[in-house]
């Protein structure tokens, strides 16, 4: 029998199988990369093999916080509050509790619920101590100081803080600061055990957090979830961490702990319908609580700066109508007559792009930079002003009172845009000598009359127009001049003075 090569595999298989062989091959081939996706042509080509995907990474499962509830758990305190009342003095009515209990937990007031004022309450009897309230706090120091929400001790007599291992002990509250919802007390202990300090910079949305507190008095109670969102504006000077933890009534005041055993906010606040827990909750931002805690401690207060402005958010609409490249920073409604502001040359009108050198993306960045600079500063502004950029230097005064730059208030009822026809509604005469000196004003037009569009945006009897459409007006040919060249299509902006306030308000006239 004739020797067979295995280089020839026709004459040991025969041809159909040499050609089932030769697909081995190929398949073999193009499995290991050995020649590409198009083969050499083979009588019955051969369709292309699908390469499987690499098996995706092993979901390690949910997280263990017994580790961190172990570390940061005995730093976190239960605070109770006392009030003094007569005996017999009635307590507050249901509506007054639930007005209440909203306002702490920042509960959106249902319609129609409106308070009644403060109702005269019989006083017979002597004094009676009573509970007030339960909520949650941390060590911040070994030498007793603990942290917590303003409205946990506010309006309270007597605050109980009691410790993991069930010391209690009286605190003196050493300050607090409503704006912020932070406070700070103190009890007379040593060598507490105390959190550490976490950096905000480096929370990320999705990360995993842990909330220990007392929710409806119930004590060292640990809660789980992630961050749902950061610099979420709820508040003034608070861009808000919120998270999915579950947080309820008696949580304010408690830590907000990363994975790290770091505390990097304050819960503080929820969003509910029903009064309970919803998915939704809020903390102050360590950072924050921080700064305000520093200026507790040491002088009992909090000193901000202000600059004097009443603000408003800048629309795309808006930012249009002034010429302002993209929809930020922040517009002056209004500007207070000998303020920080006014002394610097901000007019209403104008739109802060930035303070201090940094950025006012929206109105509301603008008094959390303000409040955060220290009174007496002087700082560059940046400004929007008639097409252009211009740069102010201010000298940032000092916050008293209740007194704020507040988004869209002010001291007068500030002027709205509404739908408005191009026929302005307004009647004007000149102003006189005298009208200027006493108004503080070098010219303008007197409104006498205001009906329709006007009057809808918020314009009054004897206003002063001294601006219209970004252009000056002087007099009475000037006025008439401007309104003549307004747009039928585009909101116009009109400068006016309203006693010591100038004030900027915007018509949306439609065409005829």
């Amino acid at each position: 029998m004739p020797s067979t090569s295995v280089n020839q595999p026709w004459k040991r298989y025969g041809v159909a199988g040499a050609a089932a062989l030769g697909l081995v091959a190929v398949l073999w081939a193009v499995n290991h990369g050995v020649v590409g996706a198009q083969p050499a042509a083979v009588a019955n080509p051969v369709p292309p093999v699908t390469t499987l995907q690499p098996a995706p990474v092993e979901v390690r499962g949910l997280p263990d916080f017994t580790s961190l509830v172990e570390a940061v758990g005995p730093a976190v305190v239960n605070i109770r509050t006392i009030e003094r009342v007569r005996r017999g003095a009635g307590p507050a009515s249901p509506e007054e509790q639930m007005l209440e209990f909203f306002r702490r937990f920042g509960i959106p007031v249902p319609p129609g619920m409106v308070p009644r004022g403060p109702q005269p309450r019989q006083e017979q009897g002597p004094e009676i101590e009573r509970p007030r309230g339960v909520g949650s706090g941390f060590i911040l120091s070994a030498d007793g100081y603990i942290m917590t929400n303003a409205h946990v001790v506010e309006g309270a007599d007597q605050v109980i803080v009691t410790l993991p291992d069930k010391r209690e002990f009286t605190a003196q509250v050493v300050g607090a600061d409503r704006r912020t919802d932070v406070a700070v007390v103190k009890i007379e202990a040593e060598g507490l055990p105390a959190v550490r300090i976490g950096d905000v910079s480096r929370l990320r949305v999705g990360e995993w957090v842990i909330a220990i507190g007392s929710p409806f008095g119930l004590e060292n109670t640990v809660t789980a979830g992630i961050v749902s969102a950061k610099q979420r504006d709820t508040g003034d000077y608070l861009p808000f961490i919120q998270t999915d933890v579950a947080i309820n009534p008696g949580n304010s005041g408690g830590p907000l702990i990363n994975m790290r055993g770091e505390v990097v906010g304050i819960n503080s606040q929820i969003y509910s319908r029903s009064g309970g827990f919803q998915g939704i909750s809020f903390a102050i931002p360590i950072d924050e609580a921080v700064r305000v805690s520093d200026q507790l401690r040491a002088t009992g207060r909090v000193t901000r700066g202000r600059i004097g402005v009443a603000i408003d958010g800048v629309s795309r609409e808006l930012a249009d109508s002034l010429g302002l490249p993209r929809a930020e920073g922040a517009l002056i409604r209004g500007v207070e007559n000998n303020s920080p502001a006014a002394l610097a040359g901000i007019e209403p009108g104008d739109v802060i792009l930035s303070f201090d050198g940094k950025a006012v993306e929206k109105s509301s960045d603008l008094p959390r930079i303000v409040g955060n600079t220290a009174p007496g500063s002087k700082v560059q502004v940046k400004v929007w002003r008639r097409g252009a950029e211009r740069t102010l230097t201010v000298t940032v005064g000092a916050f008293e009172d209740e007194q704020v730059a507040r988004a869209g208030s002010s001291p007068a009822e500030a002027p709205k845009a509404t739908k408005a026809s191009e026929l302005l509604g307004l009647t004007v005469r000149e102003l006189s000598a005298a009208e200027k000196r006493e108004l503080k004003v070098d010219g303008g037009v007197l409104i006498v009359g205001v009906q329709g569009p006007a009057a809808r945006a918020g314009l009054r009897e004897e206003d002063v127009i001294v601006g219209v459409g970004n252009r000056q007006i002087a007099n009475m040919a000037d006025f008439e001049a401007a309104v003549a060249g307004l747009p039928q299509d585009r909101p116009v902006n009109m400068l006016i003075r309203r006693g010591d306030w100038a004030q900027y308000a915007l018509i949306r006239p439609d065409a005829r």
